[in-house]
């Protein structure tokens, strides 16, 4: 099967059984599992101080590995983003390394992207995926096993009802055609986002994709709605949004609402955000800090197609 090698780059592992049952359980599917050096190591709240961390990423793309798969998420790569060396984890990625993440990693997979080009994998952490209690999502075993496999090519998902009926709104941008009412479509988009809130940490930046006619992704956990309206609002008043051909919803998870919202939720902003833009807002996207999530690439050219409530993502082979 494939050499999964597993690094450390964000916050350090607390759950170390977690951390073991993703490596039995990888080991157990017939994969070659190398666990970097630093992997399980601990400064303050890091996985190893910056350095350490670097030098784990560097090692990482030097393995020759099928893929790169981070332990966990957390914090700590956008302090260390001036470090890396982004040429060689590129040609580390040209040479058939896969790089996989989430949540924190998404800093290093658009700092990535902005300095090279190159494209990574916003998918599954070894322990918050991989190491469970019981068995993985099968879908996000599936989808890993395409992308080790070379088979993956596209990922699908069903609108929800509520959005799909009840909010007029146009797949091509042109304020003329709705979705459910035929096939739409946008084609040769670059997909790229991850999660919103390390995303919004890099505007302004040299590590932020100046990303111009693209799909954006996004995915939050444990933010209030009032926090990722006032990302959004950011990304919007930076023009960011509104030069997209269409902001894509995942799992926004864990939100708790208070009394005094009085029926301001996530659904309020999403409604809020389709009325100040032209461009579609999808909601619905398997991805984030839920069990069920698929694979994405970061960087590379996608078509997305919408007939009635079911959604297509396209990127074919890489």
């Amino acid at each position: 099967m494939a050499h999964i090698y597993i690094f450390s780059p964000s916050s350090a592992v607390r759950d170390k059984a977690a951390f073991r049952r993703g490596v039995k359980r990888l080991t157990a599917l017939g994969h070659a599992v190398e666990v970097d050096e630093a992997a399980l190591a601990v400064h303050m709240r890091f996985a190893g101080d910056d350095a350490t961390r670097i030098a784990a990423i560097h090692r990482a793309a030097a393995s020759g590995a099928d893929v790169a798969l981070i332990s966990r998420g957390g914090y700590g790569l956008t302090r260390i983003l001036p470090g890396i060396a982004y040429k060689k984890v590129a040609k580390a990625i040209e040479g058939g390394t896969q790089f996989i993440g989430q949540s924190d990693f998404t800093a290093l997979q658009n700092a990535l992207l902005a300095q090279t080009g190159a494209i990574s994998w916003a998918g599954p952490a070894l322990g918050e995926d991989f190491g469970v209690e019981g068995d993985p999502d099968d879908i996000m075993e599936a989808c890993f096993d395409d992308l080790v496999q070379d088979q993956g090519e596209g990922a699908g998902w069903r609108l929800p009802l509520e959005k799909a009926s009840k909010t007029p709104e146009t797949i091509a941008g042109d304020g003329r055609s709705t979705l459910g009412s035929g096939q739409k479509s946008i084609r040769n988009a670059v997909l790229w986002g991850g999660n919103l809130s390390v995303l919004v940490s890099l505007l302004g930046t040299p590590y932020w994709p100046e990303v111009k006619g693209g799909v954006l992704f996004i995915e939050d956990v444990n933010e209030h709605p009032f926090r990722i309206e006032r990302m959004l609002t950011q990304l919007l008043h930076a023009g960011v949004l509104a030069r997209q051909k269409a902001i894509v919803f995942g799992q926004f998870t864990g939100i708790r609402l208070a009394p005094h919202d009085k029926g301001y939720k996530l659904a309020t902003v999403v409604t809020w955000l389709r009325g100040q833009l032209k461009v579609p807002v999808l909601t619905g996207l398997p991805y984030g800090h839920v069990p069920t999530k698929v694979l994405l690439p970061v960087g590379a050219k996608v078509d997305l197609l919408v007939e009635g409530r079911d959604a297509l993502m396209v990127w074919g082979h890489l």
